[in-house]
């Protein structure tokens, strides 16, 4: 039986209908203090069971990025649709950060991977926080189906492809901006995966979305749409988006990549193509609601 967990209320904002909130929790799987923002849309303040998208954020983001910046509250609330943002890092006094105050290492930065190396290991496990205990925290305190989909941006692209390719059943798709597909072969996941998992890249493999499409992919697949912004500076040199559509074509994975000109990596791609990703995920999550 899951223990119940108390959250503390930060914010409520009354936002198209529905609710805008934020909360913190005290968190066993990081063994700290977490943030996370819901929007509650009108049918769920009402009481009615709806269906839950995961947004995972990219480096540097809080929480609050996606909720100030990608205006996705409108169409979640004339979905019927929760979203739910959690932090991309633990947080605190106690939690170690990189020595040279690096943005793609440390907090902001974690990967969504369960780190096995010292000084990361006790508090970097955002994998286990996103697969399993926030989506406890959820079902515990609001009324939700047990599917969801997931989706993301950059850093939260990754986590959200490998997380959805991991767990095939407990989502109905799986959705990205500017993901990071093969961290194994990109210096932000090499730099990431080095200091949290070590030296051994057999460890890596686990959070690699294009090992994970490749070794499965032929078996078990799930709905999957990429956007991309050809303008990004990114896309080059962190080897985003292409990979893993190369392997999807080598392994017939129906999924769909979008590429974009003129668009780059902020929020102005996402919020410019958000509609579109909640749409995708609202006719899958249709299927099991």
């Amino acid at each position: 039986m899951n223990t119940a967990t108390n959250l503390n209320e930060l914010a409520a904002n009354r936002c198209f209908g529905g609710w805008q909130k934020r909360f913190s929790h005290t968190s066993s799987v990081l063994n700290c203090e977490m943030t996370f923002s819901v929007y509650v849309p009108p049918d769920a303040a009402n009481g009615t069971t709806v269906p839950v998208v995961y947004w995972l954020s990219g480096l540097t983001c809080t929480d609050e990025n996606f909720v100030s910046k990608a205006g996705a509250q409108r169409i979640a609330s004339e979905l019927g649709i929760m979203l739910v943002i959690p932090d991309t890092s633990p947080r605190g006094d106690d939690v170690p950060d990189a020595d040279d105050e690096a943005y793609d290492l440390g907090l902001g930065a974690g990967f969504y991977i369960n780190a096995t190396q010292a000084p990361w290991a006790k508090h970097y496990r955002m994998y286990d926080y996103i697969v399993d205990e926030l989506p406890n925290v959820i079902q515990q305190h609001f009324n939700v189906h047990d599917k969801a989909a997931i989706a993301g941006h950059s850093m939260g692209g990754h986590g959200a492809l490998m997380i959805a390719l991991s767990n095939v059943k407990r989502f109905s798709s799986v959705s990205a901006f500017s993901p990071i597909v093969n961290p194994m072969d990109c210096p932000w996941g090499q730099k990431a995966f080095s200091h949290y998992l070590g030296d051994d890249k057999s460890e890596w493999q686990q959070y690699d979305s294009c090992e994970l499409m490749r070794e499965q992919g032929k078996f078990l697949q799930i709905p999957m749409l990429i956007d991309q912004g050809l303008a990004d500076d990114f896309y080059t040199t962190q080897k985003l988006a292409k990979p893993l559509e190369d392997v999807a074509l080598a392994t017939s994975y129906p999924a769909e990549f979008r590429y974009h000109g003129g668009y780059d990596h902020s929020y102005f791609f996402i919020s410019s193509f958000i509609e579109d990703h909640l749409r995708f995920h609202a006719k899958h999550l249709a299927e099991y609601v």
